[in-house]
């Protein structure tokens, strides 16, 4: 029970502790100085940054500085030394007139801290003022009747200093009539006064002058005389006589010039001139003169300029009352100025800490004002008040002064400015108000990350583009401001298969603008994933990032591939069998093609471009089948070759064409059988290769042919020098040859022909007979028998046919020629002889692979092989020597000679390292197909 019995004296020894330390904190807070007065600019007041426990350097640092309510400032801070220093000439008496201690007070503001210190400096007096007589000159009429005693008062000296160095005595000059008689008033001042020691005596001595000495006590003693005129006058025995001693008036402040404040009135009970009383001022200030006038004649005291309470609230003066005869006298006159409520609130912004973060916390001093009204009283009271919208708030600080305070935290991208109405009214009637506008700035600090305005995007992009072209454009917005705002846009490391991201495309920092630094293939990637940075510039800067995906598009930039029937590389040529059954829409192969484009670009349809039958085959337009459009016909060739055109739709469209050789034949073999006659013309232009391979084999047999007449011929002149010949039923052997010849692995059938030579015994005239083909197309070329062709018997013959010459050929049919791109090298390149002649039918082609057999079979009686060096068989000197061999199919591989062990091997075959294949291939009888 103790503890609750000594807790209330407890309580009330904290709340006194509590108590003394604010005041003592309030004591602490007034820093007091002393300087006198007439002190020169730079004067050391005192070491206020010691005062204030601050360094000199921080003054500056921190803010420190002086704040007056629109006073004129008369110190100021030195911020080298720290000290407080006057800022101009003071004048005590200016200043505080004859006050008796002169106290200047001001605030020095701490604007870090936001801390006021109040300022009270005293200005110590100087005797820097003598006393001044308001005239240097004085009249005094005084009647020669006066009495001795009469006391006659004097102007008084004015001096504004105080203490002892104000006015402190007065001297009159000696002389036998006058003494100096001075009294000191109720207030202090010293009233000084003529005395009449001895009678006057106008006949004697008419006029009397006097000096009148009034001096200070400062160091060094000041001074000022007055000049006294006595004039003795005749007799007038009654002095004027004022009706009050004092006279009070009160008046508002507001009163307009002119108007009549009183009257004062004397009287004189003399008689005429006497009688007569003048008034006038005899005691009144400088700077009291100018406000009010006075009516000589009526006394009637009036305002001559308009009063103001704030300047001087209170008016003292003395009215003299003076008859003709020099009789006086004096009245005190006290004027009251009311207040009236003619002052609006003065409202001064102290500090004003603009722009503000907006990261201030709450409770942040951003206004420090003084709001002060000059009228008195409830006049002077001032109330003040902010709009209630703000996130603001008002405090009063110390005696008149405010502060504004944050209530809440700022948002400088929601405001970025504030307008803050300060209204300051005060409680008079009719209350006066006076409103100030602050423009407060927020200050921006990094504290939003720019934004995007999607979370993703998306963009297209054609493929095949030019290096440096603008992709796509990202723009993101920071709402912050200045450096805080700026946005550096970048891209976020990245690979696109295994290249770095860097590679493929750059960003513009300042635009947020991409650019392609690479031609763009659809078929290499179609789409690219990357993430754009936007950081912004602030301290520390902020950023984010958004997702681009660029997709490309594509174009028809690639031609379509054809996977079959596919194209050989080793010189071989692909067949497609075709049976001679095959009913209408018989599916013969299928043409398969892809396109590495997609979409429309990659859509491919087939048509049939060339075929050596038209009619005979359809291709699908979607499936690229190939298809018999009729049932297949004995007359159909062997060989048929399509060229089939594989298109897409892009635009434009691009294309590809595929050649096909479909044989017709019911089995293998039969393919077999033929296929020997079948090449493959490279050339586009060929629209039927069967054609070409028939000519070729047509001119060899007529090299072969020629060879044959001129070995004929050989063997007639051997028979003519042996003298063998003896009848004309004699007939001469043809040549054999064999039926089976092997070419490339594929069995051929040849066939026998039969050729008549007729000689007659009887005469030395021989009739050599060559029998006619069975077709318009082979004719011997008349060049043959120009170039001395052994079957063209010359005069230098031995046999005796002069009389009896070869039978007429016909001239050479023009058809035959071949043209330039059909001639034979590459692509027709060769110039050869524009007269030749080139087999173009079976039979033709026959007899070149029967002449290719007896070359064989020759050139077996030497070796086993045929060597590359054989010779062109005759065909270099017919059809140029561009002509050789090698450009008609080679049929010296796996020759079969009937009789003989030995097997022709092409020697080229050996040197590719070829081992030639065997001549037992498919033998078939070639009855069926001989020709007579």
């Amino acid at each position: 029970m103790a503890a609750p019995m000594n807790s209330p004296p407890r309580r009330g020894l904290v709340l006194l502790c509590l108590l003394l330390g604010g005041l003592w904190e309030i004591r602490a807070s007034q820093i007091r100085y002393s300087v006198p007065e007439e002190t020169v600019k730079g004067y050391v007041v005192g070491n206020i940054s010691k005062d204030l426990g601050l360094q000199p350097q921080e003054l500056a640092e921190r803010g420190v500085r002086i704040v007056s309510r629109g006073r004129t400032q008369l110190f100021a801070l030195d911020p080298r030394s720290g000290s407080l220093v006057t800022a101009g000439r003071i004048d005590r008496e200016e200043l505080c007139a004859q006050s008796a201690r002169c106290l200047f007070n001001f605030k020095v503001l701490v604007e870090d801290r936001v801390q006021l210190y109040g300022i009270e400096i005293e200005v110590t007096d100087m005797n820097d003022n003598a006393p001044k007589f308001q005239a240097e000159n004085l009249e005094i009429n005084i009647n020669e009747i006066a009495a001795p005693g009469t006391r006659y008062p004097l102007p008084e000296a004015v001096d504004p200093d105080v203490g002892l160095n104000s006015l402190q005595s007065y001297q009159l000059s000696p002389n036998h009539h006058f003494s100096l008689d001075v009294r000191t008033g109720d207030d202090g001042t010293l009233n000084p006064g003529l005395v009449l020691e001895r009678a006057l005596d106008r006949e004697e001595e008419a006029a009397h002058h006097l000096v009148l000495i009034a001096s200070d006590g400062g160091e060094p003693r000041r001074s000022s005389t007055v000049h006294i005129l006595v004039t003795v006058l005749d007799m007038n025995d009654n002095a004027p006589v004022f009706a009050q001693p004092i006279y009070q008036v009160t008046v508002p402040e507001n009163v307009p010039p002119g108007t009549q404040l009183l009257t004062v009135r004397a009287s004189d009970p003399d008689e005429g001139t006497n009688g007569e009383v003048a008034y006038k001022f005899w005691k009144i200030s400088e700077k009291q003169s100018p406000l009010f006038q006075l009516n000589e004649k009526t006394g009637e005291l009036s305002t001559a300029k308009s009063l103001d309470y704030e300047e001087c609230a209170f008016y003292e003066m003395e009215i003299q009352a003076e008859d003709s005869g020099g009789l006086k006298a004096w009245t005190k006159v006290l004027i009251s100025v009311e207040d009236v409520n003619d002052n609006r609130p003065e409202v001064t912004v102290t500090s004003l800490f603009s722009p503000v973060r907006e990261d201030a916390p709450q409770g942040t001093v951003i206004v420090l004002f003084n709001a002060h009204d000059q009228d008195s009283g409830r006049n002077g009271q001032v109330v003040c008040s902010i709009q209630e919208i703000l996130p603001f708030r008002l405090e009063k600080s110390i005696e008149d002064y405010y502060r504004v305070l944050t209530s809440q935290i700022l948002d400088r991208e929601k405001t970025s400015e504030y307008n803050i109405t300060v209204t300051a009214t005060d409680r008079g009637t009719p209350p006066l108000s006076t409103e100030i506008h602050i423009t407060l700035h927020v200050a921006d600090i990094n504290d939003n990350p720019p934004s995007f305005s999607q979370t993703s995007y998306a963009g297209y992009l054609l493929e095949n583009n030019l290096r440096g072209t603008s992709i796509f454009s990202v723009t993101a917005h920071d709402p912050d401001s200045n450096e805080n705002a700026r946005i550096t846009y970048s891209l976020e490391e990245g690979t696109i298969q295994g290249v770095p991201l860097s590679s493929y495309v750059s960003i513009n920092a300042d635009t947020g603008v991409i650019y392609a630094l690479c031609s763009f293939d659809y078929e290499q990637f179609r789409d690219l994933h990357m993430r754009v940075r936007a950081s912004d510039s602030g301290n520390p800067p902020l950023s984010s990032s958004v997702s681009l995906n660029l997709f490309v598009l594509d174009q028809n930039d690639n031609v379509p591939e054809i996977l079959y029937p596919a194209i050989p590389t080793d010189g071989s040529t692909g067949v497609e069998l075709a049976p001679r059954s095959a009913e209408p829409g018989y599916l013969v192969t299928k043409v398969v093609a892809v396109d590495r484009d997609s979409g429309q670009n990659a859509w491919l349809s087939y048509r049939l471009l060339k075929a050596s039958e038209p009619g005979l085959f359809a291709v699908g337009l979607h499936t690229g089948e190939v298809r018999t459009a009729r049932a297949l016909l004995d007359r159909d060739a062997l060989k048929q070759s399509l060229v089939v055109a594989v298109q897409d739709h892009g635009q434009p469209p691009l294309s590809a064409t595929v050649t096909l050789t479909v044989a017709v034949a019911d089995s293998i073999p039969d393919v077999l059988t033929d296929l020997s006659s079948l090449e493959i013309h490279s050339a586009p232009e060929a629209s039927d290769l069967t054609l070409y391979l028939v000519v070729a084999v047509a001119a060899v047999s007529c090299v072969f042919l020629a060879f044959v007449i001129v070995l004929l011929a050989l063997r007639l002149r051997r028979w003519h020098t042996s003298r063998l010949l003896q009848a004309s039923g004699d007939g001469l052997a043809g040549m054999q040859a064999s039926h089976v010849v092997g070419v490339d692995g594929v069995q051929a059938f040849l066939q026998t022909y039969s050729h008549e030579f007729s000689l007659t015994s009887d005469s030395r005239r021989s009739h050599l007979i060559f029998p006619q083909p069975n077709y318009a197309d082979t004719l011997i070329s008349q060049e043959s028998c120009e170039k001395k062709d052994p079957l063209c018997l010359s005069e230098d013959s031995k046999f005796p046919i002069e009389d009896t010459p070869l039978v007429p050929q016909a001239p050479p049919n023009t058809d035959w020629r071949f043209s330039q791109a059909q001639r034979p090298g590459t692509s027709g390149s060769q110039n050869g002889d524009e007269t030749g002649t080139w087999p173009n039918n079976q039979f033709d082609t026959e007899m070149l692979q029967a002449m290719i057999l007896a070359s064989a079979s020759e050139a077996a009686d030497g070796s086993s092989t045929l060597g590359a060096g054989a010779g062109t068989m005759g065909l270099s000197a017919r059809y140029g020597p561009q002509f050789t061999l090698q450009h008609v199919p080679d049929y010296r591989q796996n020759v079969y000679i009937p009789g003989s062990n030995a097997t022709l091997t092409n020697a080229a075959g050996k040197r590719d390292g070829k081992a030639p294949a065997g001549g037992n291939g498919n033998k078939k009888k070639s009855g069926k197909k001989e020709k007579k």
